[in-house]
């Protein structure tokens, strides 16, 4: 691993037959970032999930990296674009 490469976990809080769930775990895989799946009203209840997140959401899915809730799939696509263009600029 590279300097500064920091390891990246993810919660990602799904529910069946959900498109964007299937998309967003795709972009953690393909990033080698390991996830745990919790899937609303099989392993969490909403109100749970609400909870641990300690927002109110109407989506799914919901993303926390490393500890800080990103959002849906498409703040997560937004959260890797600014980083990927972020590590390649000059500072």
């Amino acid at each position: 691993m590279g300097r500064g490469h920091i390891k990246m976990s993810a919660i990602i809080y799904t529910a069946p037959l959900c498109p964007y769930c299937e998309l967003a775990k795709q972009v953690l895989t393909e990033r080698k970032i390991t996830f745990q799946e919790l899937v609303i009203g099989v392993e969490i209840t909403k109100g749970e999930a609400v909870e641990e997140l300690g927002v109110i959401f109407t989506q799914v899915p919901q993303i926390v990296l490393n500890g800080i809730h990103i959002g849906g799939y498409t703040d997560l696509v937004s959260y890797f674009k600014k980083k990927d263009q972020s590590n390649g600029e000059p500072k």
